[in-house]
């Protein structure tokens, strides 16, 4: 899989990828449904959410690393369901654990169960634990420009701002938030959180962000497989536009040809 220009990865922690779309294994209707749009996404890296899928902790029943091995495909385990820095630690440690030292993990402590939005107290201390505790720590984070900067400086290897709340659908709804992240990370800037259709990943990519990671976009779409194809090209168009420089926006028009020096 390699949907980037060339010279053009995304490196997470010193290793580089060749899609820049990441994508969850929840809410599919089994791990056969889950490898189908993995593949068809291209995703190269994929969460789990150590609390609700088995990853070996269950051995008598099916395991996500049976459809999406190891050897295939970058694990990101997640700590999805936390709501504080503690909990969040644990889960990161038991995921170690049973995946022989992985250290990178997606953290995010969560607020409350209404909007899922998150607790950025409890992330900034999470972070420094885990960070300290020589974990490669990519963080989900509210579209705070100045929190941001912070989760980098503690040592965060990615920022993931959301664009709207978790599973809501809404799309990219402060531009302005993620383009001042963008501008002053030197870390992967990745939106996390609130994409609904394609057109909500072209957005995103064009205006900077290093990548995307979504899940209910995909696996709650009437045909998850054709979604997830649909996102993978959306991500790799918004990227190349951003690369190639859009024309600036004017009030009035100007003609494709120009009118100068016509015959007659």
């Amino acid at each position: 899989m390699n949907d980037t220009l060339p010279n053009d990865p995304l490196v997470i922690a010193g290793k580089a990828y060749g899609s820049r779309l990441i994508t969850g294994t929840g809410k599919f209707k089994d791990f056969d449904e889950t490898r189908q749009a993995t593949l068809a996404a291209g995703a190269q890296i994929v969460t789990a959410a150590i609390r609700r899928i088995n990853l070996g902790q269950s051995p008598d029943e099916p395991s996500l690393l049976d459809a999406l091995p190891p050897d295939e495909f970058t694990l990101l385990p997640n700590t999805a369901g936390c709501y504080d820095a503690a909990e969040a630690v644990r889960t990161c440690k038991l995921a170690r654990e049973l995946l022989d030292g992985h250290k990178l993990v997606k953290l995010e402590v969560l607020g409350d169960q209404k909007t899922l939005y998150p607790n950025v107290v409890e992330t900034l201390r999470a972070a420094e634990l885990l960070v300290a505790d020589g974990f490669d720590v990519m963080v989900y984070t509210s579209d705070d420009p100045i929190l941001a900067k912070r989760l980098e400086e503690i040592g965060c290897v990615a920022v993931m701002p959301l664009a709207a709340p978790i599973g809501s659908g809404l799309g990219i709804q402060n531009k302005w938030s993620l383009a001042e992240i963008i501008d002053n990370a030197k870390v992967p800037i990745i939106v996390d959180a609130g994409v609904g259709t394609a057109s909500d990943a072209a957005i995103a990519m064009e205006l900077g962000c290093d990548g995307i990671l979504m899940n209910t976009a995909i696996a709650g779409a009437k045909n998850p497989v054709l979604m997830a194809s649909a996102m993978r090209k959306a991500v790799q168009a918004g990227r190349e536009a951003f690369l190639a420089g859009r024309i600036p926006r004017k009030r009035h028009a100007n003609a494709s040809s120009p009118v100068d020096g016509l015959i007659g």
